[in-house]
């Protein structure tokens, strides 16, 4: 349910006669705002109503309904069948609605919207209809003709005995951050509602591996979603998809798909197929201020390995767990140019060369681009590099406190090695205290852990691993590079910090 409340309020003059005295030339005097009229900023018109008014016809309102499996609170007791409304009270078949945007891209009826419009909205819930409203109320159901989830897009089809307004992509590589735009959508199931403002950045990221999202001060709230946005020449620039609000609803930052993104995924879904994006089959991580500084590089200045596919493109190319790639087929590895996405863009079975980072060394690898699996494959890999969570506290620091990393630990033995239940052939030093006020400890390091090597180099003792440590601090970094194991789960790369001194 959707609540609008109104505030109504009334300023009461009253009581008092004032006689005020005036000059003679009270007949001159005009009003502040006589004949005032605004000026447009640069490059923007004086009204945008003339743009609207042709835009308008072509966003359409997009409602799904949807049934939803309710398990039965009172399940197992005996109001089960009471409130249950079903023989035992097993789970109820509810419906739902929900609501967003879109729009005609083309006059037979084509629509494009968000993969999340038109997706079930809770997990054993499934999409019975979708129906599109265009601005003169008219009903139609739609087909939907293909999604990516990757993108959060989708295309529809309607069909209509008459040709349908639409509207037509545009360049949003020509787009500049302090340009105005437009959005118009069905915020909170408001068709039609029109608002504008800003660029206020590109290329801006939310945590997916494609985000090159324009980000927008016009307000874009619940039900904006799937609609598009504006240049000041009527095209579209972007698919207005999330905002950023502590409360749900606008706060002036929402994002958009750019439209040089959307433009050739909508063309491919629109035909039927399937997207296909280029793998390499590597595990990352950011180059974050401690693992840069651990690895003696810039922050930024690429993204680190942290585990290799056994038998794709990365690992048949030589690239290892540890190290940094810096730029694939000629295109530097950035915050806003991730490496995730430059492979997807490359050609599946093209040969790229790959410039890497390894122990401070420059190289360059060629590899072959292979196709992205399936969400389900990615996920078994994910599972089989470990989900690590390195959030329990160590306890017990003992000497921990006098070692520069806050770390103590003695080299691995058979029986050690069989009580920890970790590979036979595991080569390293285990942890036997963590100082909890260290880097180390607030990472969750903890008693035994494994730590394979430091600074890309194999270590068998304490002293080997302080040795890491002295080299890394006599070059000026603040943060060592530990390969740890932890039982069950692969070895993952985690940049410690030093002891402040």
């Amino acid at each position: 349910m959707r609540y609008a409340y109104a505030i109504t309020g009334a300023l009461l003059l009253g009581g008092t006669a004032i006689a005020v005295t005036t000059s003679s030339n009270v007949g001159a005097q005009v009003a502040q705002n006589e004949g005032l009229t605004a000026a447009a900023p640069a490059g923007a018109p004086a009204s945008l109503a003339d743009m609207v008014e042709k835009l308008q016809p072509a966003v359409v309102n997009i409602s799904t309904k949807q049934r939803v499996q309710v398990q039965n609170p009172f399940a197992g007791t005996p109001f089960g069948d009471l409130f249950g409304q079903g023989q035992g009270g097993q789970p109820q078949t509810r419906q739902a609605q929900s609501l967003g945007s879109g729009f005609i891209i083309s006059a037979d009826g084509y629509i494009v919207t968000n993969n999340h419009v038109v997706s079930a909205g809770a997990e054993g819930a499934s999409v019975d209809s979708i129906t599109v409203t265009l601005t003169n109320k008219k009903e139609y159901p739609a087909k939907l003709v293909g999604r990516d989830a990757a993108t959060d897009l989708a295309v529809l089809k309607i069909e209509s005995p008459t040709p349908l307004p639409f509207v037509k992509f545009g360049d949003s590589t020509k787009s500049r951050v302090g340009d105005w735009v437009v959005a118009i959508g069905n915020p909170f199931a408001l068709s039609g509602t029109v608002t504008a403002g800003i660029i206020s950045a590109l290329h801006r990221g939310t945590g997916g591996s494609y985000d090159k999202f324009i980000q927008t001060d016009a307000s874009i709230n619940q039900g904006n979603s799937g609609g598009p946005m504006f240049d000041m020449r009527g095209n579209v620039i972007g698919i207005n998809s999330q905002i950023l609000s502590p409360s749900g609803g606008n706060v002036g930052i929402g994002f958009a798909i750019p439209s040089e993104q959307a433009a050739p995924i909508v063309d491919t879904l629109r035909k039927g197929q399937a997207i296909k994006r280029g793998y390499l089959g590597v595990q990352i991580s950011p180059l974050g201020e401690d693992l840069a500084d651990s690895l003696g590089l810039a922050k930024n200045s690429g993204e680190f390995i942290q585990g290799v596919e056994p038998g794709k493109g990365a690992e048949k190319a030589g690239i290892k767990a540890g190290d940094v790639i810096v730029s694939v087929a000629g295109q530097e590895v950035t915050v806003d140019q991730n490496l995730s996405s430059i492979v997807a863009n490359q050609a599946i079975g093209a040969r790229v060369p790959i410039v890497l980072i390894r122990n401070g060394q420059r190289m360059t690898v060629n590899a072959v681009v292979g196709e992205r699996p399936s969400e389900d494959e990615l996920n078994n890999f994910a599972q089989q590099q470990g989900d690590e969570d390195f959030s329990q506290q160590p306890q017990n620091p003992g000497k921990a406190t006098e070692q520069s990393l806050g770390i103590s630990a003695i080299p691995l033995t058979p029986g050690i090695i069989r009580q920890l239940g970790v590979a036979a052939d595991t080569r390293g030093i285990v942890i036997t205290a963590v100082d909890g006020s260290t880097d180390a400890g607030a990472k969750g390091l903890r008693r035994g852990d494994v730590i394979i090597s430091a600074n890309n180099r194999p270590v068998a003792s304490q002293a080997e691993l302080d040795a890491q440590v002295k080299a890394v601090s006599a070059q000026g970094r603040n943060a060592v590079l530990l390969q740890v194991l932890r039982r069950g789960q692969a070895a993952i790369f985690l940049p410690v910090r030093l002891r402040d001194k």
